[in-house]
């Protein structure tokens, strides 16, 4: 007897040295889970857009955690009541069905358990009973090596739901448009039924087969006492999907180069609100629909604080090709306009020549052979510094540029971390930087902004979930006592046409924000920031052809107030103490070097430059706009350069309306086709240009 128990305890022993063996030799294969779709993930987790795997497959990981209880109750009771119990083969189950396989020569059930389920999709075999022992063994190597919730995630993560669905969250997102998180009944009940037979059952093609599977794992949880009878039958109510809906495609832009940029990884974790992200998306849409078919929209919205992005929208919609709308135009290189005035000025007050209350000739000006004019062909005599960039006049900017110097701004700016793009062929920067001679990216002009917003402290913006504190340490782009006296300035800079100025409400949203129109209407910026965020907003055409009459304060602004509508509101854009060094005077007050301001390298035009028009260019192809309400066609804005008013202006020979003292104009084209537009300045000089209207 005692030789028998220790024959036994030996074979035993040995079974049990060759099982482990063979465990270590042929491990269960889990490569398939490392096959899964890459997702790139908003800041809470929520995804942004997915990619399918190497296979073409939309197979996204899935935990427990991550689904509906009542989903996993239903799944169980259906499936594999004895889950948490059995060792990964239920001999209830096995006895079962050996039972009815010997009474009725045939198989009339299985005995495959969740677990076994799972070793078959890890490690595909044929049905038979090779097979299913084969399944047995592997099952019990799965249950040596994991816990119960780690199988069961395995199980969400690969099964099949028809078509090149795998797992139970790309389910949820194909058929009902969410994460599986929240189900009804009913989504619970379809998404237990469609992996026992996915192809014939999937309900984009087959719905009523679809509805009766769901039906009758509904009818099973009645049974099994899961649900009531009437919560059981309002679930047979539900409709059931009868098409597939599109994956997340949130910041498609953004999550293309990121995923460019690691393409192995599965999942990529950005600072993007995907709540914030989806408003603003839904405003830039409903924008675009007003600028024509070649028109786009970028947005770019940040968070002060971690310099971390909350949203990217770098066009009206990605698919349209009319837009170029794969694009990205937060990446663009563009010129920007007026847009970098405040950090003109913010070098003339750290360099102490001029204050706010400073007066400043705005007067026709040339700085050698360059003659800046102001956008509306208006000048105003002299103003004050704070009223010259409120109202953005181009002469005084470039008055005091020639005084701090055009190479040391360029050079500021680089260090802050902006990359800026001169024409090849010019030697250095010059005077035309502070009118847009230069271009820059949406991105880093709104960078350079959250420096203003900080301080005057420019740091990297970070894309990326939980890196912001590994970002570079920061870089001044003007002093803290400039930055504050800029956002001042500019949070009292009228508000664009609808938009009521924050002083005149009760409730003041107080934004400081700058506007930009690049030389021939070609692009439309608007950047600002309060206490909690800064956006950049641009509006033009991709292809870099002119869109006449929109410019930033009429386009771009009036975008850059509604999206700050959808952010949380938040203090003003100026700290509430004044930072050292802010001198708050009237010009009465200020030293007499301060009181008046004159530049530079300027001088007062004796000869004016010669006539020339600069919009539109000659030889330029106009795409006419038609009128929103009624027949015809938007006007057509003209204007010239150099020459000395009054100005006459011809349309193929004959005279328009005009205000004679403006250089500008406008025509109302009467359609397509070529055309000759001349001007006539007082001295009897002539510029003409032909262009071609479409």
């Amino acid at each position: 007897m005692r030789r028998a128990s220790l024959r036994t305890g030996a074979g035993l022993l040995a079974l049990t040295a060759l099982a482990f063996a063979l465990d270590r030799a042929m491990p269960p294969d889990l490569r398939s889970l490392g096959e899964t779709s890459t997702l790139v993930v908003g800041r809470h987790g929520a995804v942004l857009r997915a990619f399918t795997n190497r296979g073409g497959v939309w197979r996204l990981p899935a935990r427990v955690g991550q689904v509906d209880p009542l989903y996993l109750e239903m799944l169980l009771a259906y499936e594999d009541r004895r889950f948490r119990f059995h060792p990964g083969v239920d001999p209830a189950a096995v006895l079962r069905a050996l039972g009815q396989w010997l009474e009725a020569g045939r198989i009339v059930s299985g005995a495959s358990t969740l677990t076994m389920q799972t070793a078959r999709l890890l490690m595909p075999r044929r049905r038979s009973l090779a097979g299913k022992l084969t399944g047995m063994l592997r099952a019990l190597q799965l249950e040596g090596r994991h816990t119960k919730d780690e199988i069961l995630s395995m199980y969400l993560t690969l099964a099949p739901f028809g078509g090149n669905l795998e797992g139970v969250r790309a389910a949820s997102l194909a058929y009902f448009g969410k994460e599986p998180k929240r189900l009804t009944p009913g989504q619970a009940a379809l998404l237990v039924a469609l992996p026992q037979a996915p192809g014939t059952t999937r309900p984009d093609r087959f719905p009523q087969a679809a509805k009766a599977a769901r039906d009758k794992v509904l009818l099973a949880m009645v049974r099994a006492g899961v649900l009531s009878e009437k919560r059981a039958h309002e679930a047979m109510e539900e409709a059931v999907p009868v098409r597939r809906r599109a994956m997340p495609f949130d910041a498609p832009h953004l999550a293309r180069r990121l995923f460019a940029e690691k393409p192995r990884a599965r999942v990529i974790r950005t600072s993007i609100d995907r709540t914030l992200q989806r408003a603003v998306q839904k405003l830039v849409r409903h924008a675009a629909g007003a600028l024509g078919r070649k028109a786009t929209i970028a947005v770019l919205v940040v968070d002060n604080r971690s310099r971390e992005v909350r949203a990217y929208v770098a066009s009206s919609d990605f698919f349209d090709r009319a837009r170029s709308g794969q694009v990205d135009m937060i990446t663009a290189v563009r010129s920007p306009g007026s847009a970098l005035k405040p950090f003109v000025y913010g070098m003339g007050f750290d360099d102490g020549i001029i204050l706010p209350e400073t007066i400043i000739a705005d007067v026709p000006t040339r700085f050698g052979d360059y003659q800046p004019e102001n956008f509306s062909g208006v000048y105003h005599g002299e103003v004050s510094v704070r009223e010259a960039l409120q109202q953005s006049f181009n002469v005084p900017a470039v008055k005091v540029l020639a005084r701090v110097g055009p190479s040391r701004l360029a050079a500021r700016l680089r260090q802050a971390g902006a990359r800026l793009i001169f024409d090849a062929g010019r030697a250095r920067p010059g005077l035309p930087l502070a009118l847009g001679g230069v271009g820059i990216s949406l991105a880093d002009l709104t960078m350079l902004y959250t420096g203003l917003a900080n301080g005057g402290i420019a740091r990297p913006l970070s894309f990326r979930g939980g890196v912001a504190g590994n970002l570079p340490a920061g870089r001044p782009v003007v002093s803290p006592a400039a930055a504050y006296t800029l956002a001042r300035i500019l949070e009292d800079a009228p508000p664009p046409a609808d938009f009521v100025a924050a002083r005149n409400t009760s409730r003041a949203r107080r934004i400081a924000y700058k506007t930009g129109t690049s030389y021939g209407y070609r692009d439309a910026w608007s950047v600002g920031f309060d206490g909690t965020h800064t956006i950049g907003v641009w509006v033009g055409r991709p292809d870099g052809t002119p869109s006449p009459g929109r410019y930033g304060r009429n386009t771009a602004a009036p975008i850059l107030f509604r999206a700050f509508g959808l952010t949380p509101a938040g203090p003003g854009p100026a700290p509430g103490r004044a930072p050292p060094g802010v001198v708050l005077a009237e010009n009465g007050d200020l030293p007499r070097h301060l009181r008046r301001f004159g530049g530079a390298q300027a001088r007062s035009l004796a000869a004016p430059a010669p006539l020339s028009i600069a919009f539109p260019p000659a030889g330029a192809v106009v795409e006419l706009v038609r009128k929103s309400k009624g027949p015809g066609y938007d006007t057509l804005p003209l204007a010239a350069a150099g020459g000395r008013k009054p100005l006459k202006w011809l349309v193929n020979g004959r005279p328009i309306a005009s205000n004679p003292t403006r250089r500008q104009a406008s025509w109302t084209p009467d359609g397509e086709g070529f055309v000759r537009i001349t001007v006539i300045d007082v001295d009897g000089r002539v510029a003409s240009v032909i262009s071609q209207l479409k």
